[in-house]
């Protein structure tokens, strides 16, 4: 079969299959991203969840030898939630990111670049695909980018002319040579509300690079105390950051709901705090389970609904609030309750506080706690 016919006919497949934007990429060597992940390396702006070395991350032939193309996919979500919970003083809410609403985009987007490969398969059957969805080595960005899916925004997000950027990105290696689209111009120009936006301007440089470990996204997702500075910063953020994207210009007005299982669940994209701070294994596995936010476990967004809750100033929770810091077993969790107690900043916060320091033998917690009562002064409480 001619390479120019399987390219139409894996378009029109990929519509079929639910795939919103296909485009086709050689598999050369990504040598200006080898050389930003150099940089970043350097400047220790990395997360830490990167997958592979610099090399696998930039040489498609690291992973296939036989790699001819990358296909990449892009598949659209919805920026807004159609008649979304308000949070109320009695019963504070939390926020998850929209990337993380609706069923695990890893899975959905497997099973659609499978498809694909199952597809190609029956065409050509000594084809050799290797697909990837985010926790690969490549760069879904750089890879989007090259194969003409959007441009790579100063917000380090691809940005699409029809979906603007709430779109998921995913790959295919293969061995087949196909003809490569071209890239989109860089369409963002002078216009940095991105980066003037971020709350903890981890957007740097002129644009279009990532300080990991100041971004709201990656730090809601770290297991650890969360660092003083950041702690004012997430608000009620359980699970990612949204800003960047809803500031940009591309982005207005757009929001589609094509895909059912990307629609969010009122009780889970926009949770209830309180009741996050009890929520057993098998209950957070139920409830939280099927969605991308839920990978690093129950503790980060334990810790992240107890920082809201202190960002709320919420007095309805400081019972619940006093019990998860008198009797949890992670230190991480005692520690944040107390801070977020203080934060709240009633007599009866701040008694509690030192009454679990009488008995709290962790060095890291009895410091938090300290941090906790430090906002006395602020609180006009003696």
């Amino acid at each position: 079969m001619q390479t120019e016919q399987l390219k139409q006919e894996i378009i029109q497949y990929a519509k079929q299959i639910g795939i919103d934007k296909i485009g086709f990429a050689s598999a050369d060597v990504f040598g200006e991203l080898k050389e930003r992940l150099r940089r970043q390396q350097e400047l220790n702006y990395q997360s830490g969840f990167e997958k592979g070395t610099l090399e696998e991350r930039t040489e498609p032939k690291r992973l296939l030898p036989e790699a001819q193309s990358i296909i990449s996919i892009a598949v659209a979500y919805p920026s807004r939630m159609k008649n979304a919970p308000k949070s109320t003083k009695e019963e504070r809410r939390g926020l998850f990111a929209r990337a993380s609403w609706g069923i695990d985009y890893h899975v959905a987007l497997r099973e659609r670049l499978e498809k694909l490969s199952r597809f190609i398969q029956e065409r050509v059957p000594d084809v050799v695909n290797k697909v990837m969805v985010d926790t690969g080595e490549l760069s879904d960005r750089a890879v989007a980018e090259r194969a003409g899916i959007g441009f790579s925004g100063k917000n380090t997000s691809i940005i699409t002319p029809e979906f603007g950027s709430f779109v998921y990105l995913g790959e295919m290696i293969t061995n087949i040579p196909f003809v490569p689209d071209d890239p989109l111009e860089d369409s963002c120009g002078e216009c940095r509300k991105c980066m003037d936006a971020c709350p903890t301007g981890a957007l740097v440089g002129e644009g279009g690079q990532l300080n990991a470990q100041r971004c709201i996204a990656f730090l809601t997702q770290t297991k650890d105390f969360l660092p003083d500075e950041f702690r004012t910063k997430i608000g009620n953020r359980i699970y990612g950051c949204d800003t960047c994207q809803q500031v940009c210009p591309r982005n207005k007005g757009i929001d589609f709901h094509i895909h059912p299982e990307f629609e969010p669940e009122h009780e889970v994209a926009k949770p209830k705090l309180k009741p996050m701070l009890h929520i057993s294994n098998r209950e957070f596995k139920e409830k939280f389970g099927y969605i991308s936010g839920s990978w690093r476990g129950k503790k980060p967004l334990q810790r992240n609904a107890l920082i809201a809750l202190g960002h709320y100033k919420d007095r309805t929770a400081i019972h619940e609030m006093v019990d998860v810091m008198r009797n949890d077993a992670r230190p991480v969790i005692r520690g944040t309750a107390a801070w977020s107690l203080g934060k709240i900043g009633t007599e009866e916060a701040f008694e509690a506080i030192q009454d679990a320091m009488l008995k709290e033998k962790d060095e890291q917690v009895l410091y938090e706690m300290s941090k906790g009562l430090e906002f006395q002064q602020d609180a006009g409480v003696k």
